[in-house]
This record gives structure tokens, C-alpha cells and sequence, in this order.
């Protein structure tokens, strides 16, 4: 396993001090994926398990090349490096291994942190324990299973191999966990649930975008998949008609073309736009001057865009599904069912409520700040070291 260091000169009051640290590999390779909610997670997970590492173990991160930059403003970046490779895929290290394994020393972690229940990397040496991040089990949840069959059993195979080879489970919500007990064998292996954290709002976020036209407006984001149930909220906009629509990411997917032509086809070219994938100033502007943000979605392992409304004081109108009230909880007001007159209704009485009780904008607030970064990083180091610790007892 080949290391680049970035502690031969080291940042902060530690720099004379030996390497005697348990080194702990985390997997950053969805760093390549900024901007998805897998590049995000391992970006601010990082960032502050950095600031966390300097007492019971050293950071190894696991980098997709062209990553360092991220790490270089972090106060005391005291941390190591090992590139992402086709050759460290598990595919390609089961079939070496045992050959290898006679001819060099491995150069074995004392953890490795599989960060997303996805991925298709392993340590070499089938002795370093594992903790497994699962952040959902969406694949099973599709709205065709019979459709999905092939798809949902390679998914569910892989994740089974995961868990298999996992020490230590965490789980982003209650939900995931329970899902995960449901359908995969965890035998006797423990689950923690770690909520995520949430980033600040930027504290500029621009003019109004030129497409957005004047006017009242519902807001919803995320990539167009089944799943998130977008086109209930075109029936929806024909009981709102003081209102327009926007839904903003990725709609270049079967999906995303159903929603256009239904929005076409119901003769709501002009209240419903679908920008499409837009910048964080955008989204930002788009979370702040909101009406209402709606969010029909039928599974999430956490619900980040919930969280990033109620953030900035907005009602949020949502699914009563998965991990959906976990996050929301009493400041969430949710659709009793997909009927349009019915989520109609609930988003009326979310803005009405907002209107008339200027609490209700304190308590979202205050609901959404109590999710931090720092309290993840906090609760994933106390973990490490448990999982340390239980090793050299052994």
C-alpha cells in the first residue's frame, strides 16, 4: 500500500512528535463527486475528523487524485494519503491476494472506514477490521420491483458482502438501520445511527436568477428518479394557482422526461420549471426565497434538502416516509397522501402556519442547527477508538 505523506512537514504543535497513532484509512474516493451527497458527507466528515485524530489516531484518506486541495485550508491538515487505483478495487485484490500476500510485507491499517455501502474498495489485508458506513437502501424500494429484480439482487449481494466483511455498522438514520436488519443478514454485528450534519448557509446568495420569474413560488431539488416522486407535485400545482413550481436537478433520465411531458401535457409549461442541474448560489437563492419547499420523495436514507429549507426559517411540506419524519420532526408538515387536493392543502396550511406564528420559524430553525458536522465527526471518532480499542484487547 503506497502512502503519500503530508506530515514530513507537518502543520500545528505536533510536528516533533512519532508516528505511534493507529492509522486509520477513511474512503474519500466519492470526492471525485463533489457536488452528489456522497462527495459532500466525505468532505465535511473529513474536514472536521481532522480536527478530532490528534489523540487517538492518525487520518489516512483514501484520495481520488486532484483531492489534496480540499484539506489544505483545514487548520493542522495533519493527515496521510493513499490514491485511488483501479488496482485497490476488491475485484482485483481478491484474485491477488493470495499470491501477494507470500511475497511483501503488507503494510496493514490499524482501521479501515468504508464510507458508503456502495463502494468497491477494501484493505488488502483481510485482518484489518472494518467499520461500514450504510447510507440507504434505496434499491429496494424502486417503484417496478419486478422490473428491477436482476438490479435489486446484485445490489443487495454487494451490500451483503459488505456487511459480511464489516466489524462495526452506522447507520445515517433510524430507519436505514431498521431496513438493514430487515434485509440483510448483520447477524450480531452492531449498528450505530450517526445523523449527518449540515453545513452553514451561505451568507450571500446573489440576485434573483434570471430565469426565476417574480412572484410566489413552491421549491424542490433533487436528481429526477422514481423514487422521488416529483410528478405527484405537478396535480398539486393545479389546486396552487397563486403559485409556481420549480424543481431543480439532473432530469436527463426516463424519469425526468415522464415529468416533462406530464408537465407538457397538463398545460403547465408556464407555472412549472425544471432548470435542470443549478449552482449553489442558485440553490441557495432558491432555499431563501421559497414560499414553501415541497418534498414528495418515497425513500431517503437522511433528507439533507429538508433540512437545508428548514435551515433558513421555510415551511417544508414532505413525505411521511422512510427517514423523512426522523429528520423533520414536529416542524415538518407532511402530505397524508399523494391525492393533489390533499398536498394542495398541506402546503397551504404550512405557509398559513409560517404566516401567522413567527415561532414556527425559530423552532424549524433551531430543529435543522441541531444537526451539525462537528457532532457526526464527534460520534464516528468515538467509534474508531471503540472499535481500536476492542482490537488490542484481542
Amino acid at each position: 500500500m503506497n502512502s503519500t505523506s503530508h506530515t514530513d512537514t507537518p502543520c500545528g504543535t505536533k510536528m516533533n512528535q512519532p508516528d505511534i497513532l493507529p492509522r486509520v484509512v477513511i474512503d474519500l474516493e466519492k470526492l471525485r463527486h463533489i457536488n452528489c451527497g456522497l462527495g459532500r458527507f466525505s468532505l465535511y466528515l473529513a474536514r472536521e475528523l481532522l480536527a478530532r485524530s490528534d489523540d487517538c489516531f492518525k487520518p489516512v484518506f483514501f484520495l481520488p487524485d486532484g483531492s489534496d486541495h480540499y484539506f489544505t485550508d483545514t487548520p493542522d491538515a495533519n493527515y496521510s494519503s493513499i490514491k485511488v487505483r483501479p488496482w485497490n478495487k476488491e475485484s482485483f485484490q481478491r484474485w491477488v491476494r493470495p499470491i501477494s500476500r507470500q511475497f511483501h510485507k503488507i503494510d496493514r491499517p490499524a482501521l479501515w472506514h468504508v464510507t458508503h455501502q456502495t463502494s468497491k474498495y477494501l484493505p488488502f489485508d483481510e485482518r484489518v477490521p472494518i467499520i461500514l458506513t450504510v447510507h440507504d437502501l434505496n434499491f429496494l424500494h424502486t417503484i417496478n420491483p419486478e422490473s428491477q429484480s436482476g438490479s435489486i439482487r446484485r445490489h443487495s449481494t454487494h451490500v451483503q458482502r459488505l456487511v459480511n466483511r464489516a466489524d462495526t455498522i452506522v447507520t445515517d438514520s433510524q430507519f436505514v438501520a431498521d431496513d438493514l436488519t430487515r434485509h440483510i443478514n448483520v447477524s450480531s454485528k452492531p449498528i450505530h445511527v450517526v445523523p449527518l450534519g449540515l453545513a452553514r448557509p451561505a451568507t450571500d446568495v446573489g440576485d434573483r436568477p434570471s430565469w426565476v420569474p417574480e412572484g410566489p413560488f413552491c421549491f424542490s431539488i433533487g436528481n429526477f428518479l422514481p423514487h422521488k416522486n416529483f410528478h405527484t407535485l405537478l396535480g398539486m400545482m393545479q389546486h396552487l394557482p397563486n403559485y409556481r413550481l420549480i424543481i431543480a436537478g439532473k432530469k436527463e433520465t426516463p424519469y425526468g422526461e415522464k415529468v416533462v411531458r406530464e408537465r407538457n401535457a397538463m398545460g403547465l409549461t408556464n407555472r412549472i420549471m425544471l432548470p435542470g442541474v443549478i449552482s449553489d448560489l442558485e440553490r441557495q437563492w432558491l432555499y431563501k426565497n421559497c414560499a414553501v419547499f415541497v418534498f414528495p420523495s418515497l425513500t431517503e436514507g437522511f433528507g439533507f434538502p429538508v433540512l437545508e429549507a428548514m435551515q433558513v426559517g421555510k415551511p417544508v411540506a414532505l413525505s411521511n416516509c422512510t427517514s423523512l419524519p426522523e429528520i423533520a420532526g414536529d416542524s415538518g408538515f407532511y402530505f397524508p397522501s399523494y391525492d393533489a387536493q390533499q398536498m394542495a392543502n398541506t402546503v397551504q396550511n404550512a405557509v398559513a402556519k409560517y404566516r401567522d406564528d413567527p415561532q414556527a420559524t425559530i423552532q424549524s430553525r433551531e430543529r435543522a442547527n441541531s444537526f451539525s458536522w462537528q457532532a457526526t465527526a464527534q460520534e464516528y471518532a468515538r467509534i474508531y477508538k471503540t472499535v481500536l480499542d476492542a482490537k488490542n484487547d484481542q
